[in-house]
């Protein structure tokens, strides 16, 4: 299938179109951009920067992809973005790229960024995360994959969301958020298990029980960190996934946990 282009559309020079790409009335694309087949660029979106994207992505109207990192340390040059394959911008969401061109914004596969959404510079979302309306990710932030974040939340730069995490709606994150737990408020804090996300992924009973009881040792049961891992070190199979997973997270973690 040949790429469609709207005749109104702006295409610079030098970028970089596989067939089966389509973009609508008055898109532009900037002249570093590579785009993979059968994504689409919705009318009045933006592709811009030193940005790649892969097979089947959407970028829907007045979304704007690959813009200039808002880090006021930029000194010009090259900015990266890397994008994988079917996500999906919504409306006017903004992606940015890397403030040097020694550093990358990675977006991967699968996922959801909802209206006004915002990925700023440095950030690293993993795959089929669902990002809800108004939300921001600060610079630098991590994102691991199968996240939740709720309408309006707002992470601030450096944090890191573990898998499976879920930040509810309006919430101010200031600290990592661990694996499998759900965070809220603001600040927002830890509040119990994603046990419908658990089920929903097909965690056992006894897998979600064991989140429960590591979610336990590290936010009930009054004991800080370190007495945490010697708990489930004396307790648990340190090296079941649901275990393993949040200890590796919490020994990575550089800004605390919320």
């Amino acid at each position: 299938m040949a790429t469609n282009v709207h005749p109104t559309a702006i295409i610079e020079q030098g970028a970089e179109l596989d067939e089966g790409v389509s973009v609508g009335a008055y898109a532009y694309i900037g002249s570093q951009v590579k785009i993979a087949k059968d994504t689409v660029v919705m009318h009045h979106a933006t592709v811009d920067g030193a940005t790649t994207m892969g097979e089947g992505n959407e970028v829907h109207p007045y979304a704007y992809v690959g813009g200039k990192t808002h880090d006021l340390k930029y000194q010009g040059g090259v900015h990266r973005l890397q994008i994988g394959a079917r996500n999906v911008f919504r409306e006017f969401t903004t992606v940015h790229c890397a403030t040097s061109a020694e550093q990358l914004t990675i977006v991967g596969n699968d996922n959801n960024i909802l209206s006004y959404s915002h990925i700023a510079h440095e950030c690293v979302v993993g795959d089929h995360l669902v990002m809800s309306s108004h939300a921001a990710l600060g610079g630098h932030v991590i994102v691991d994959d199968y996240v939740n974040i709720g309408w309006g939340a707002g992470v601030h730069q450096f944090c890191r969301i573990g898998t499976r995490a879920m930040v509810g709606a309006t919430s101010k994150v200031v600290q990592d958020v661990p694996p499998y737990v759900i965070s809220d408020g603001n600040p927002a804090m830890a509040r119990t298990i994603n046990k419908v996300g658990l089920e929903r992924a097909g965690y056992s009973k006894e897998e979600i029980s064991l989140a429960r009881r590591v979610f336990k040792a590290f936010f009930k049961d009054g004991l800080n960190r370190s007495q945490a891992v010697e708990w489930l070190q004396a307790n648990e199979d340190i090296e079941h996934r649901v275990v393993k997973t949040f200890l590796d997270f919490t020994a990575d973690s550089q800004r605390g946990l919320g």
